[in-house]
């Protein structure tokens, strides 16, 4: 079974992973499988520089901050990167799939539903904060600047679209009640996965 992971920056998709794995889940984290596969896959360097120019890789991989800098402003060149990236994504994910024996994986993406990985995922879960609390925890963790932040924001889905799809809803505001809704949860899935 595969579970689908998702939610807005400074959410706490990553925490909630880290716990799922924890308990033995496997975890797919999309975003730093992309980051890998842009610097290792001859074909989306080769993309990407026709998209963005020579200036998007350096000698040592792509530059992220000068492809953020543009692509955050333009949502069509967002779209485009993503339609670049996530297909082969996808083609990765698969692959680690097949060679997992648990009940079922947790496959993380802060843009599950954009891109429209949800379709291939048997259940989905999103993790919620408060907008004001995800904007602290991200200047926080990227000495990035409030203006950076909300621009980011502004370029996902809004949360109230992403709970409508999704099966499961975790809160994280406070870390041991959600550490105990993700092992709820857990014990969910694997009577779900039995059934």
């Amino acid at each position: 079974m595969i579970v689908g992971l998702t939610g807005g920056i400074g959410s706490g998709k990553s925490t909630v992973a880290a716990m799922f794995s924890e308990l033995g889940v496997p975890v797919y984290i999309a975003d730093t499988e992309a980051k890998k596969l842009m610097h290792t896959s001859p074909k989306i360097r080769e993309q990407i520089v026709q998209l963005f120019g020579e200036k998007a890789y350096t000698q040592s991989g792509p530059d992220n901050a000068y492809i953020a800098g543009i692509v955050f402003r333009d949502k069509t060149l967002l779209t485009r990167l993503n339609s670049i990236i996530h297909p082969e994504v996808g083609r990765h994910f698969k692959g680690w799939y097949t060679n997992q024996k648990a009940p079922y994986v947790i496959k993380e993406a802060a843009i599950l539903f954009e891109s429209g990985a949800y379709k291939d995922c048997d259940a989905v879960i999103t993790v919620t904060a408060p907008l004001e609390t995800r904007i602290e925890r991200v200047i926080l963790r990227d000495g990035a600047a409030r203006e950076a932040v909300e621009a980011r924001i502004k370029n996902q889905w809004d949360e109230a679209r992403k709970i409508e799809l999704s099966d499961y809803v975790i809160t994280n505001t406070d870390l041991e009640n959600t550490e105990k809704q993700v092992q709820e949860l857990h014990l969910r899935l694997i009577k779900a996965r039995e059934q």
